[in-house]
């Protein structure tokens, strides 16, 4: 007797999160058991929810577009559904613009997002409990390239951040989830808010060749740690340039694209 089934049709931008006997068709045929839910399926095959966005169920009878669904869905035999990817950009549950949390191996990606103004916070010593937890109290958004972390039902809101490169990164984030942008704002050492000060009260701590070169000053509130536009500022702005381009490029609504880092 052949057990029951149902198909799943995943996203070009979701099938790298396949096993590799999956990715090229990105199609995947299951046992099951009548009593799973659709969410519990697609996790099973390896993509996190966090990654997911339409779902949409198609009878074996049925004609047209199908039924869209949410995972809490629980499929009958022989029905199929489509896996789409998270939109971009993406809306997010909780404050806006979105607090970031980010894992172990981001801290390159998180001095970066902090340079363009947004609240990232970062430690290189929390396990994935602690980052759980963390995300869950204060209403952040984890960002890890760890698909364990994001599988895990008690994480709040997750994303899985792509690229190698810390730039690639950021450009992966801010597509994703366009937030506004300040850059300047945010020390990138602890994630603090800048505040202007005059030279004459800074004067002191400054290199001789600082204070003859420049003149306008910032001090991060938490620490004390002083910011000047110097030699990396024109890094910066061409690098946020290229974020909006990017995000410019982009039709409203488009998946992600099937490219990034091979997730763990």
């Amino acid at each position: 007797m052949t057990p029951a089934q149902i198909g799943l049709r995943f996203a070009g931008g979701l099938r790298f999160f396949l096993a590799a006997r999956h990715r090229r068709s990105g199609a995947a045929y299951v046992p099951y058991d009548g009593t799973s839910t659709l969410g519990h399926v697609v996790q099973s095959l390896g993509v996190p929810l966090t990654e997911v966005g339409r779902l949409t169920v198609h009878g074996p009878r049925e004609e047209g577009a199908g039924r869209q669904v949410d995972p809490a869905y629980r499929p009958q035999e022989a029905e199929t559904a489509d896996v789409g990817a998270a939109p971009r950009p993406q809306r997010v549950d909780g404050p806006w613009p979105p607090r970031f949390l980010l894992d172990v191996h981001l801290g390159a990606l998180a001095r970066r997002l902090r340079l363009v103004g947004l609240d990232a916070a970062y430690g290189n010593d929390a396990s994935d409990d602690r980052l759980v937890a963390h995300a869950g109290d204060e209403r952040r958004l984890l960002l890890t390239q760890d698909r364990g972390l994001l599988l895990r039902r008690a994480l709040w809101q997750g994303a899985y951040v792509r690229g190698a490169r810390p730039d690639a990164q950021l450009l992966d984030v801010l597509d994703r989830f366009a937030p506004p942008l300040t850059p300047w704002t945010r020390c990138m050492a602890c994630n603090g808010t800048l505040e202007a000060v005059e030279k004459a009260e800074v004067e002191p701590l400054l290199p001789p060749g600082t204070r003859r070169t420049y003149d306008t000053f910032m001090r991060c509130r938490s620490c004390a740690r002083l910011y000047w536009r110097g030699a990396h500022s024109g890094r910066l702005e061409s690098l946020v340039e290229r974020a909006y381009e990017a995000a410019a490029s982009r039709p409203p609504g488009a998946p992600d694209p099937s490219h990034g880092t091979e997730p763990a």
